[in-house]
């Protein structure tokens, strides 16, 4: 499964100080400690003033190319400061974009300029009446953000279609739907990815833990492709690969015990 690193976003108290205060050092540390437990992206999400976004952005890519080689996930709602950073080619080698959905011309805005290129895409299934509640309204958005990237010439195999997890505390049928989601975007296309913020789903829930494991390993045995997540969590990154063996992902558990002896998890 593709891990896409949650941890460098403005909405993290820490990391929001760490902006404010320019303080490369722990960006960089934090930025190190997610491409030494396994991530395969890295989420690189300012979440400031507008005014200041694009700056920040700058800035985080700066550092997050200088620390690793992993592929950076430009993460803004905004699809013009996310349009430029593409353009002016800031991103040294291609990543993932995160994200557009069907409100205004996100998609028209995005699919053009990534079109044949080894760029990677979140699709939210959201629209201008925000995110819907019921599944079957998150699917029918899906498939009409599957049908523009294909239209524009997006690879399909490039696009993550994230059904926005809900909260289990307010949505008791939160992971039935995550589930059914997953499954019948894979009907529509199979080679189109499904990819979801795992952690929504615990909040404003006690132990947290329990349940964000619980809904990932749900959610592989369902089809999920790809997960924004914490790979330093090691009781995340162990359910992840337990699970993927136990779903005939990881046939053998080559990755599985490959990860442990690495100290992924314990």
């Amino acid at each position: 499964m593709i891990v896409i690193g949650e941890k460098i976003n403005g909405a993290i108290p820490s990391i929001k100080q760490a902006i404010a205060e320019h303080n490369e050092e722990l960006i960089t540390k934090r930025v190190k400690l997610q491409a030494d437990a396994g991530a395969d992206y890295i989420d690189c999400a300012p979440s400031t003033e507008t005014s200041i976004e694009y700056d920040t952005m700058l800035w985080l890519i700066g550092i997050i190319q200088n620390t690793c080689e992993i592929p950076i996930c430009i993460d803004s709602p905004n699809a013009e400061l996310l349009s430029r950073i593409l353009k002016e080619g800031h991103v040294t080698k291609p990543g993932m974009v995160n994200s557009v959905n069907e409100e205004g011309t996100k998609c028209e805005t995005i699919f053009p300029i990534i079109a044949g290129t080894d760029w990677n895409v979140i699709g939210l299934t959201c629209d201008q009446d925000g995110i819907p509640s019921d599944p079957v309204k998150k699917v029918e958005i899906a498939k009409r953000i599957i049908d523009k990237a294909d239209y524009f010439g997006v690879k399909l195999s490039n696009l993550h279609i994230d059904p926005c997890v809900m909260a289990l505390a307010t949505t008791p049928s939160a992971m039935e739907d995550f589930i059914y989601c997953i499954q019948k975007i894979h009907e529509i296309t199979p080679e189109v990815k499904v990819t979801g913020a795992i952690s929504n789903i615990s909040f404003n829930m006690p132990a947290r833990k329990y349940v964000n494991t619980g809904c990932l390993t749900l959610a592989l045995q369902a089809g999920l492709d790809s997960a924004i997540m914490d790979p330093a969590n090691k009781d995340m990154m162990g359910a992840m690969y337990a699970a993927s063996a136990l779903c005939l992902q990881d046939k053998g558990g080559r990755k599985y015990n490959r990860a442990y002896r690495k100290g992924l998890f314990s």
